[in-house]
């Protein structure tokens, strides 16, 4: 039995992940049946070929390399959020984002993709690089998912809206291809879904560009609105905030309990957990509550803590 999870940013959550892989190989114990960390997923920022969440801040090269050669000598793959849904031509020859290519270039590392520009440009020329098919791509009909999963991906993340649509999940022809998103934040059916996509697309390629031109000015959102003020619109969504404890009551919600009792016996191993934008103890509780033993919860958490703020990952109040 294998439960092969994708855990949430490589960059902004770095050292909280590296301390939980070091949990899982030093703890196995605390650990739920199978649980393998399949991959840490993300981007470098400013990476203008990002979607999903916008991704601000900056990464030097050391600090990449430095990722790269952690994850990846523990035989972690990192997965490269280039999901942007608005990327057009001239984008693809980004300076920032070919030199992180070329840095993780290893055989090892993975990228997940949405634009079919943009998938053929990696595939063109990072023919080394394990290819993902987005959740973002929002396929939820039956027929169209098993003809997606049968195309030349190593993986497929499912639309977390057919997450308990068994009728086409028992149709998938290679389920262990496929991934689940388990802990989705977004309103189950919700239709602004792909126009946010869009947006948060918009956002990325305005900042990456900006950071390039000004890089040590602000980013004015302002500006951004008023060229495009079809992003005002998703800038209170309160989803991407939610709790564990809010998650838990969508109905797109997968379980723990589901996942070894259900989603496990029909064949699905791999399961993403969402959490790129999350603060450090709300991503806490999830890794507790999908990864770890119900009964090695309360000290899994206090070890867990402990060796975050050894790491410098949180402080304790004096």
């Amino acid at each position: 039995m294998r439960a092969r999870f994708h855990l949430p940013d490589f960059a902004g959550h770095f050292k909280f992940n590296v301390v939980f892989a070091e949990l899982l190989e030093k703890r196995p114990e605390y650990f739920r049946e199978g649980v393998e960390i399949a991959s840490v997923y993300g981007v470098f920022p400013p990476s203008i070929w990002n979607g999903g969440r916008t991704q601000g801040g900056v990464c030097n090269k050391n600090f990449i390399n430095t990722v790269i050669k952690t994850f990846n000598g523990r035989g972690i793959p990192l997965r490269f959020t280039f999901t942007n849904p608005m990327l057009e031509k001239k984008h693809l020859n980004d300076d920032f984002c070919n030199m992180v290519m070329h840095l993780a270039d290893n055989g090892l590392n993975e990228v997940i993709v949405m634009s079919p520009l943009l998938e053929d440009y990696i595939r063109k020329n990072y023919p080394n690089y394990k290819i993902t098919s987005s959740t973002c791509k929002r396929i939820t009909d039956a027929e169209q998912l098993c003809s997606e999963v049968e195309k030349d991906y190593h993986i497929v993340v499912i639309d977390y809206d057919v997450n308990h649509d068994f009728e086409t999940l028992e149709k998938i022809p290679d389920k262990k291809k496929c991934e689940l998103l388990v802990n989705a934040c977004c309103n189950p059916n919700c239709p602004m879904r792909s126009e946010h996509y869009k947006a948060i697309g918009l956002q990325q390629i305005a900042y990456s560009n900006h950071v390039r031109k000004y890089p040590n000015a602000p980013f004015d959102t302002k500006k951004l609105v008023a060229e495009h003020p079809e992003i005002q619109k998703f800038a209170d969504c309160p989803c991407s905030q939610r709790s564990l404890f809010d998650i838990v009551k969508l109905k797109n919600h997968i379980s723990p309990d589901e996942i070894w009792g259900k989603y496990i016996p029909m064949g699905f191993e791999q399961f993403k957990l969402e959490g790129r934008t999350l603060e450090t103890l709300n991503l806490l509780e999830h890794y507790m509550y999908y990864m770890i033993k119900p009964e090695c919860k309360d000290q899994a958490r206090f070890e867990f803590l402990n060796w975050l703020v050894a790491n410098d990952v949180i402080q304790i109040l004096e």
